[in-house]
Formats: C-alpha cells, sequence, structure tokens
C-alpha cells in the first residue's frame, strides 16, 4: 500500500486534513442552528450551500460569520449553566424554607419520637437564629 515514508507520510497529512474539515464544519453547522438572528429560510440556504459546496461555503460562512461565533456559543455556555442552576434548586428544593416550616418539621420530628426534646429546642433556636441573621444583614 505504501511504498515509502513519503507516501505514508501524505496519506497521514491527508486524513488530518480531513478529520480537521470534519470538526469545522460541526462547528460551523453547530453555530448555524445555534444561531438566533438567522431565521429558517437563511439556515436553509447556508445548509445548502455548506452541503453542496463544502470548502467554499465553510470559508465564506467563517468570513460572514465567523466574528461571532464566539459570541453565540458563550450565550449557549451561559444559557446552560443558568438552565443547570435552574434544575438543580428545584430538585433540592427550597434551602432552609421559612422559620415556620423549619419549626413545623422539627415538631412532627419531635411527636414522632425521632428526636427528643432537647434537639427540638436546638432546631427551634437554630431556625430562629437565622431569621435574626437575615433581618440584621438585610437592615
Amino acid at each position: 500500500m505504501f511504498d515509502d515514508n513519503g507516501s505514508f507520510l501524505l496519506a497521514l497529512l491527508e486524513f488530518f486534513i480531513f478529520v480537521a474539515w470534519f470538526m469545522c464544519l460541526f462547528w460551523v453547522f453547530g453555530d448555524l442552528f445555534r444561531s438566533k438572528d438567522l431565521g429558517g429560510v437563511a439556515k436553509t440556504f447556508w445548509c445548502l450551500f455548506l452541503i453542496f459546496l463544502p470548502i467554499l461555503g465553510m470559508l465564506i460562512y467563517l468570513i460572514a460569520r465567523g466574528g461571532g461565533m464566539t459570541e453565540r456559543a458563550l450565550a449557549a455556555q451561559a444559557e446552560a449553566v443558568r438552565r443547570q442552576d435552574a434544575y438543580i434548586r428545584q430538585v433540592a428544593g427550597p434551602s432552609g424554607g421559612s422559620v415556620t416550616d423549619e419549626i413545623a418539621s422539627a415538631k412532627q420530628l419531635l411527636d414522632s419520637g425521632a428526636i427528643s426534646a432537647a434537639e427540638y429546642e436546638q432546631l427551634k433556636t437554630n431556625a430562629l437564629a437565622k431569621t435574626k441573621t437575615t433581618a440584621a444583614s438585610a437592615a
């Protein structure tokens, strides 16, 4: 298959260029579909251009819209982080809840026998102390 080292190195270079071009194609398509400033018709034309004239289409896309690729990628990442944080807050539930909720749950634990009266008083004191700390920091 390979007659000498030069043909092997040439094949290796061609493979590298193909993989790099393929990665760029994925980045361009990802940016194209992430873009909110283009409508469906414009995205369709860009896709057809990239499919039928891939190298020329990619170069023209990078010249025409390459400057905003970073901003769109950063905005998408920020949105993903915001959604993940919202999901974590939703799954984790309210952090601490209100003072009355904490005292009520501590009372339920006391009534069920899961905690002692001293532990109940400690939980109640902690809940009331959080309210005082929050009120002092808000003032």
